[in-house]
């Protein structure tokens, strides 16, 4: 597997507005500000984007719920990278023994 590069990172957060006041009023990071109170930017450098997933999002995107599994670790970030090959990819990773959200297109045609 090649990782590419970066394409983003950010914290999962509980709570939006606590995160934005940290993010924008302590630190001056300005984000756009999308449906659900999805935020992001890619004016931070290190990585494409850098995003605040409010934690019901990141439930849906990976589980298809609102509400986190309590059987699994709440996280605190995520992170992407891409890579040269997502199916090759994907496949090594599951061999080795690693659990992932299955690869798909996203709304904004990333995979």
């Amino acid at each position: 597997m090649k990782v590419l590069f970066i394409a983003g990172f950010g914290p999962i957060t509980p709570n939006v507005a606590e995160s934005r006041r940290l993010y924008e009023e302590a630190l001056g990071i300005r984000f756009k500000v999308e449906e659900g109170e999805y935020l992001h930017t890619e004016e931070v450098k290190g990585a494409n984007t850098f995003a605040v997933w409010p934690l019901a999002q990141a439930a849906e995107s990976c589980f298809g719920t609102a509400e986190w599994p309590a059987d699994d670790p709440v996280p605190h970030a995520w992170l992407e990278f891409d890579v040269d090959d997502i199916e090759s990819a994907t496949r090594e990773l599951e061999e080795q023994g690693y659990r992932l959200v299955r690869n798909r297109t996203e709304p904004w045609g990333q995979v």
